[in-house]
């Protein structure tokens, strides 16, 4: 059985308290799911406190990062920030996490900028880490890059046995560990061999996961018009449809692909609006 569509926008966000409670309650509004924020630097909010701020503004739009980078802050520290917030909004945090791979931002911060596979296997200690948290009455880890001692997980989230964790990756290991780890999966396009890559080390998840890919380029040419674009490291081409074009793509994209959580940029926000309005929870 196919899952149902549901929308998430991505935004850095404004610094002005009420431009960022505004912008949550529309897209909460326009039938949105899920607010998500980059967790990159320089831009307006920093994630945590934003996803904190618009979740006390809203009653049922879920929050994320989009994604958390594992070396940015230590697992555990993070695990308690999501069971907070999770906490404090009633349930309603996604778990976005990634091994991280913008070089200058290491630079920038001082932390060496290793190569993929060491990160790789720093990030797979993280989420063992953080899953223990959520679940673990007492949190004991040792591996090559973390110790934890008799470390007690609170508080404890509302979503059990956690929530959702979202891995969004290129690469085949990632895949795999997120195939077998994750419930949320964002495959970077082009996704045909990635996809199949997750199906053979989910086994029998497979029919549990969520598959989701950004489609920043989408613009509805009889719906309101587009923002200019947001994010200058989020490249975009346009792709023009009818509201009608863009609801058969998706519907094929799910039948064919199984992708069924789209997230779409803060520019496309008005104009994506009678795509979510026909298809979301369809």
């Amino acid at each position: 059985m196919k899952k149902a569509f549901r929308f998430g926008v991505v935004t850095g966000g404004y610094a002005s308290r009420s431009a960022w409670i505004t912008l949550a309650q529309r897209v909460e509004e326009l039938g949105y799911a899920s607010l998500l924020l980059p967790d990159v630097l320089g831009t307006p909010l920093a994630t945590m406190t934003a996803l904190a701020v618009a979740a006390s503004a809203t009653t049922k739009l879920r929050v994320g990062g989009y994604v958390f980078v594992n070396d940015y802050r230590h697992p555990a520290l993070l695990a308690r920030e999501i069971a907070t917030l999770d906490q404090l909004s009633d349930g309603r945090v996604e778990l976005g996490l990634g091994a991280g791979n913008w070089a200058h931002e290491y630079q920038q911060l001082g932390i060496p900028f290793e190569q993929a596979g060491t990160r790789v296997s720093r990030f797979a200690e993280g989420l063992s880490i953080i899953k223990q948290f959520f679940s673990a009455e007492t949190v004991n880890f040792s591996g090559n890059y973390y110790t934890i001692a008799e470390l007690r997980p609170l508080p404890r989230p509302v979503q059990q046995p956690h929530p959702p964790i979202l891995i969004g990756s290129g690469g085949r290991r990632m895949l795999t560990l997120a195939a077998r780890e994750a419930d949320i999966i964002l495959p970077v396009p082009p996704v045909e061999e990635k996809i199949g890559w997750i199906r053979e080390a989910a086994g029998e998840r497979f029919e549990h996961l969520e598959l989701g890919r950004g489609d920043f380029g989408i613009e509805l040419i009889d719906g309101p018009v587009a923002a200019a674009p947001a994010f200058p490291g989020m490249p975009v081409e346009a792709h023009l449809m009818t509201t009608e074009q863009a609801v058969e793509y998706l519907l094929e994209q799910r039948e064919r692909l199984d992708i069924s959580y789209y997230q779409v940029q803060e520019r496309q926000l008005e104009n994506f609006a009678p795509v979510v309005a026909r298809l979301n929870g369809k």
